[in-house]
């Protein structure tokens, strides 16, 4: 995203009177002196074979540019029981968007573009979901009632969302703390945005209707680091069942954070947990920051509800040295505006984020609701001192006013100023509740105000659910281990923590448990070859058939049927990983196995000692040992232990 703001003015000054401080410097006193909450809300797509409402297929997604069909949509609130507009349909409704939709027959029916009612939920989805909320050890709920969830930003053709609460009031261990869990709810997820230009988006129907999960939590986290930890420690357990989607985009994290003295704003769609510290940590900074501003304004104008911003247009040939892009933008006949701000002097180049200023927090708006493309907006200090001083003569500035010039499409300018009048009197209150997203850098943009209780409403399509009690039992009969058991049990064996995560998240605790037990292979060494070699392979070798988990175990069952050490089985993973079907005997030729006797290996030792020394100056006997043993290991895989094989050359080396 072009951008013509960069870090200028106050930015510094104020960056240092935030008190910000990178995460990594950040300690637990950090986030205590700023108040530090943060609450998740994580969605998770189910493996079943049909979506939530219909049934059409899910889990098949269609390449980009590859459709069948194209329906054009214009989106309009509506009131909800309590005779209200949600805020962010109303926000939508300003924006003027075309929705796109691009349907696939095979993906698709006339369910998904609300000209069916919906069929009746797909149990395969309610079972999951009651598992997950069962391993949360949330309270079931007599009769699942369907609630409608108004959405007009186009993701779903209907409008709203269905979605229904499975269970409420349950808890998960954390290291040092418990987390509590407000409900588990089963919804339709939403459509995949292709593009958002102007006043066109672009969606794919292929992820409509899909069914998902979402848990939300209590904002019980004091620290981004909990904040995290408790993301992955729910993302454990729904993939402890074996029945959820993975992959990019098949788990999405919304993640609440406040201040002291700000309120709760949601970073909408976080698409790795690993974002979350550096996100929240800068959010809270953010709220600060915002406050820091409305005490600053509050101080300057102690009577602000009669505030109002005065504009004029401009021609930039009035005002010398504006950036090309205005003069660009006039030229192709843009509307091009100049605002006066009184009274927020310097304020527009106070820090908000990282490489952030409250500038931003206009633009991103004027982006999101007027629809005008970036760049769209100058401040006054980024200009030369003579056109800021024809910019302010043009404007009848006073010396405390700030000033910026916005252009774009004329039918959006009258939108454009009331979005930057309404931005700047929220200035005045401190933090405006709304929904952001998250980047990659760790920063956040404005997406849309945030949602209220006011876009709930029952769904007249749907009849209660009864979720019978012997269908609780059914399901509680069939439950996996709980997370917390295996995250005991591999501290009992002694995995080193880093290797948890992989393990956890890739459900693998049971294989491990069915390896040491029943082949008797030590624990730690298991670990190694899953969390350490197979995670190794997945990154870095194309597989060219679809690879089983279990295959580990046959590779392991192999090794001690033939009576070969276990540490064979890693070269043979690499090979099995790409062939999953290839016969394990053959796998052995492959990697060039041959049988060779500890003897054998003992008498070689002395003959390479001797061309170690011809090509090796070092007498360092550290050397010595890890040139042998490399020269050793390969034909003692499989043979030998390599602890025993170590032994082997110690004791020669030591011997001479």
């Amino acid at each position: 995203m072009q951008d013509l703001l960069t870090p200028i003015g106050n930015y510094e000054r104020t960056r240092a009177l935030v008190g910000y401080v990178p995460r990594r410097e950040a300690t637990q006193a950090t986030y205590e002196s700023i108040g530090y909450m943060c609450g998740l809300e994580i969605h998770q797509q189910l493996k079943t074979k049909s979506k939530l409402f219909c049934r059409c297929p899910a889990g098949i997604y269609q390449k980009d540019g590859e459709f069948d069909a194209e329906l054009v949509r214009h989106m309009r609130p509506t009131l909800s029981e309590m005779g209200e507009y949600d805020g962010t349909a109303l926000m939508e409704k300003r924006t003027r968007k075309n929705i796109v939709y691009r349907i696939a027959d095979e993906t698709a029916c006339t369910y998904d573009i609300d000209d069916t009612p919906p069929f009746p939920l797909d149990r395969e989805a309610l079972g999951i979901a009651l598992e997950v909320s069962l391993l949360l050890g949330l309270n079931i709920v007599g009769e699942l009632h369907i609630t409608r969830k108004q959405y007009l930003d186009g993701s779903i053709p209907t409008g709203f969302q269905r979605t229904g609460i499975i269970g409420i009031e349950g808890e998960i261990p954390l290291k040092d703390k418990t987390i509590r869990i407000i409900q588990l709810s089963l919804e339709e997820d939403s459509c995949r945005e292709r593009s958002d230009v102007g006043h066109w988006r672009v969606y794919t129907t292929d992820r409509l209707g899909m069914p998902l999960i979402e848990t939300v939590t209590y904002p019980d986290m004091k620290t981004p680091d909990e904040a995290a930890a408790a993301a992955h420690y729910l993302r454990f357990v729904a993939r402890s069942t074996g029945k959820v989607r993975t992959g990019i985009g098949a788990a999405r994290e919304d993640v609440n954070v406040s201040a002291r003295g700000g309120t709760r704003v949601e970073i909408k769609g976080v698409a790795h947990i690993r974002w979350i510290p550096e996100l929240t940590h800068n959010e809270a900074f953010r709220q600060v920051a915002l406050l820091k501003i409305r005490d600053e304004l509050t101080s300057r104008v102690k009577d602000w509800s009669g505030w109002k911003l005065s504009h004029v247009d401009l021609d930039p040939g009035e005002i010398g040295q504006l950036p090309s892009e205005v003069i660009e933008a006039h030229r192709r006949g843009d509307r091009v505006v100049a605002m006066n701000l009184p009274e927020l002097g310097g304020l527009l180049t106070h820090f908000t984020q990282p490489e952030r200023m409250f500038a931003h927090e206009l633009a991103d708006r004027l982006k999101v609701i007027a629809c005008i493309e970036r760049p769209n907006i100058v401040i006054d200090e980024m200009l030369s001192a003579s056109a800021r001083k024809a910019l302010q003569r043009k404007l009848g500035s006073a010396p405390e006013d700030a000033q910026i010039v916005v252009w774009g499409p004329p039918e959006d300018i009258p939108t454009a100023l009331e979005i930057v009048q309404e931005r700047c009197l929220m200035a005045f209150e401190g933090v405006p509740s709304e929904t952001r997203k998250g980047l990659p850098d760790g920063t956040t943009i404005f997406e849309r105000v945030l949602p209220g209780p006011d876009r709930m409403y029952p769904d007249t399509d749907t009849a209660p659910i009864p979720i019978e009690w012997g269908f609780i039992e059914q399901v509680r009969a069939q439950l996996p281990p709980p997370v917390a058991g295996s995250l005991k049990q591999l501290r009992a064996w002694g995995i080193p923590e880093p290797m948890h995560g992989y393990l956890l998240r890739r459900n693998l605790v049971g294989l491990m448990r069915r390896i040491v037990e029943e082949l008797e292979v030590t624990p730690r060494y298991v670990a190694h070859v899953l969390a350490h070699t197979l995670k190794h392979i997945e990154g870095t070798v194309p597989r060219l058939a679809d690879f089983s988990f279990d295959r580990v175990y046959d590779l392991f069952a192999f090794a001690r049927e033939k009576g070969l050490t276990p540490e064979i089985v890693e070269p043979m993973l690499s090979e099995v990983y790409c062939h999953p079907n290839m016969v394990l005997d053959s796998v052995l030729k492959v990697i060039g196995y041959g049988p060779v006797t500890a003897e054998q290996l003992a008498s070689d030792i002395p003959t390479l000692d001797r061309k170690f020394a011809t090509i090796c100056t070092s007498r360092d006997p550290q050397a010595r040992y890890h040139w042998i043993m490399g020269r050793l290991r390969k034909r003692a895989l499989g043979n030998l232990p390599l602890a025993q094989l170590g032994e082997l050359v110690e004791r020669s080396i030591s011997h001479e």
